[in-house]
């Protein structure tokens, strides 16, 4: 036996031992809602124009109601609109005010998140909430990270910005994230965000299928809405996913992020923070 073969066999039989020594605690139980397998929330960043303009004419035929992370400029270009999606129950998250993110990308080069520090954060979490509430009447609940980024500064000055959230909103939800939310142990502060953009009816419905499995909760990501293309939920895609999440056989949750983070966050056996 070669020596590579020896430190093989050698490292199989310690795992080996090691597992049947020391077994995987068990997973802890989450039950959602109803006998309901997993849960969904459909959420659409920058309050953009076609939101109002096309998107909400399909959510609200299909009467489903969606989490719009908002900045109150892009507000301010639709107010009808805006209000209108308030009237219908559509939850209005916060977006920051200017969407700073890494100065890696040239949009953000002026407002680059390494130029931050957490007074300067907190100054935009608190005036985009006061515009908000002052344009709609309503106060976000629901955070969403520009760009998925949760950190001001650079180097050994970098801070997490993590805690402004977790001091003002029920959940912050990320984006390009690789796995959907495990309700049982999720940091609502840094809720995994799924993107859908750019994806047909049936790549949607895998990750839906793939959630129903392990009953996890997948907060879709979108921006545009119309004709499926780069940052752009497709508008048939969409009409067919809420179909196929309202059926009561799929044994989805459909709701907004406050409706299922509540749930979450007063069902999850771990201790509190705050």
């Amino acid at each position: 036996m070669t020596s590579i073969a020896i430190a093989l066999a050698i490292g199989l039989g310690h795992l080996a031992g090691r597992t049947s020594a020391q077994p995987s605690a068990p997973e802890t139980a989450f039950h959602w809602p109803e006998g309901k397998r997993a849960a969904v929330s459909l959420t659409f960043d920058d309050s953009r124009t076609s939101q109002i303009d096309a998107g909400l004419v399909v959510l609200n035929k299909a009467g489903v109601k969606a989490t719009f992370y908002a900045q109150a400029p892009g507000i301010e270009k639709r107010l009808d609109g805006w209000k209108q999606a308030v009237a219908a129950g559509h939850e209005i998250g916060s977006h920051t005010v200017t969407h700073p993110c890494t100065g890696n990308y040239p949009f953000s080069r002026s407002n680059a998140l390494e130029d931050y520090d957490l007074n300067r954060m907190a100054e935009q979490l608190d005036e985009n909430s006061r515009r908000i509430h002052s344009l709609l009447g309503v106060t976000p609940k629901d955070f969403a990270y520009p760009c998925g980024l949760k950190f001001v500064g650079r180097g050994m000055q970098t801070k997490s910005y993590v805690p402004l959230i977790a001091k003002r909103f029920l959940t912050g939800r990320g984006y390009l994230d690789e796995a959907p939310n495990d309700p049982s142990f999720v940091d609502l502060t840094q809720a995994m965000g799924t993107p859908f953009d750019d994806l047909d009816f049936d790549h949607m419905k895998q990750v839906v299928d793939d959630a129903k499995r392990n009953g996890s909760w997948i907060i879709f990501v979108g921006h545009d809405m119309g004709s499926r293309t780069y940052q752009t939920t497709d508008l048939d895609a969409l009409a067919r996913l809420c179909a196929y999440l309202k059926d009561p056989a799929n044994g989805i949750w459909l709701g907004t992020v406050e409706q299922i983070g509540t749930y979450v966050r007063d069902h999850q056996h771990l201790p509190r923070t705050r």
